[in-house]
């Protein structure tokens, strides 16, 4: 090669590697929309089969609507000029097409975690409203806080790689608070406020849609990475890695404490377990070895099991597939978890390898701060559409179940007759 040549194979390289790195998160973003199918399957099929249909129109109005009030507003909310808290550049801003879509699938996610919460009973036109206010408002405000450079936790150096909090805690929480005032679904507890189980119509479903939700999280974790390449510490291959070490871990946490609790080991327990692990590393895939991945991931899944046991029995909300304990507490364990053992190349910076309590006192102000503004803002706005339309289906209806009297349509039409008939 010519010397001449040299700036020219350097120029051609580094295009090649943004072309590469363009291409990596455009592939990631597709992982991410596939896991919109795995949420339906989850929800729909860890609840009662009357409800399917319902389910997946929320599910597709998430993505939808999600979608176009992102690209609309949302954006502009989280990665506009901004004074720390709130950005805006004007309606339609984005910064490329392959960054706007890969963040709009992360704001779908966010609005899709409310759903199963409050399956099996909210009217479909309010959990409109409440979808819209999600991906336009209450996401991309809280996102910006960290993902825009200039947010005030970004600021303060705040983690959250991927969306513990931000995706996870933020939607968790809202999904806690929408639960607790649609109240629980019809025969949950007994007249002296024993819980009683409702099981899903079709566990394959539920486990087929925890699998499509691993495999997109290769893409929700690896895609934030923003570009393939990096040392071992950050490169999306390393990120890809722990992903999968912490839902393993997570699914044995959840196995092993429910078998040794209900004596048998528990399928539901086990899929939350999964999910669990992987929202547990969501926050520190890009800040975690594969050791520390693994122990996060373990922890996420004990956690999972006694906190549904305790929303339920407890608290007394009917939480119908455990969306608060998988994204919301999860959520939060995940994002502290980097304050304990987190790394940063090959320097600790948790308070159990080196790194001193600062950063686990910056991980704890933002996962309290995400709390607190998930569950204040979807306070008001589930408490004014109480008030003025209504959250909840009448009992004729909920009995009936929300495919017919919501859309008209079943799920499965020959079971239906069957049902008739006998």
């Amino acid at each position: 090669m010519s010397l001449y040549n040299i700036p020219l194979f350097f120029q051609d390289t580094a295009a090649i590697e943004g072309d590469m790195g363009m291409l990596w998160m455009l592939i990631s973003g597709i992982l991410v929309f596939l896991m919109q199918a795995g949420f339906t399957l989850v929800e729909s099929g860890m609840t009662r089969s009357k409800n399917v249909v319902n389910i997946a129109m929320k599910n597709v109005l998430d993505i939808a609507v999600g979608s176009l009030v992102y690209w609309g507003v949302g954006y502009s909310l989280m990665y506009g000029d901004t004074n720390g808290w709130i950005g805006w550049s004007g309606f339609a801003f984005n910064q490329g097409p392959a960054d706007l879509f890969f963040q709009t699938v992360f704001c779908a996610t966010a609005a899709t975690i409310v759903s199963g919460a409050i399956a099996g009973r909210t009217k479909y036109n309010t959990y409109i409203i409440f979808s819209i206010v999600m991906t336009a408002l209450i996401y991309p405000i809280a996102g910006g806080w960290q993902w825009n450079g200039d947010g005030w936790l970004a600021q303060m150096g705040f983690i959250d790689f991927a969306g513990s909090s931000i995706v996870h805690a933020v939607g968790g929480w809202a999904a806690l608070i929408g639960a607790a005032l649609v109240g629980p679904r019809l025969g949950k507890y007994t007249e002296d406020g024993k819980a009683v189980e409702i099981p899903g119509h079709n566990k394959l479903l539920g486990t087929l849609g925890v699998f499509i939700l691993w495999f997109g999280w290769f893409g929700f974790n690896g895609g934030s990475q923003l570009a393939w390449g990096g040392d071992d510490a950050v490169g999306a291959s390393m990120v890809v890695l722990v992903t999968n070490l912490a839902a393993s871990g997570g699914a044995l946490g959840a196995l092993i404490i429910s078998w040794l609790k209900y004596k048998k080991p528990n399928l539901d327990m086990t899929l939350n377990g999964a999910l669990a692990g992987l929202v547990s590393i969501t926050a520190g895939c890009g800040n975690m070895g594969e050791g520390g991945a693994i122990i996060a991931g373990l922890i996420g899944g004990i956690i999972v099991v006694f906190s549904m046991e305790f929303v339920e029995q407890k608290l007394k909300i009917d939480d119908a597939v455990g969306a608060f304990s998988v994204h919301g507490l999860a959520g939060a364990w995940g994002t502290l978890v980097i304050g304990l053992w987190g790394i940063d190349g090959d320097a600790g910076i948790g308070l159990f390898n080196g790194g001193g309590s600062s950063q686990f006192v910056t991980q704890l102000i933002g996962t309290l701060a995400y709390a607190a503004w998930a569950v204040v803002t979807s306070f008001i706005f589930f408490f004014v559409l109480k008030k003025t339309m209504g959250l909840r289906v009448t009992e004729k209806e909920e009995i009936e179940g929300l495919d017919l009297s919501e859309h008209g349509a079943l799920a499965y039409p020959g079971k239906r007759q069957r049902e008739i008939e006998d």
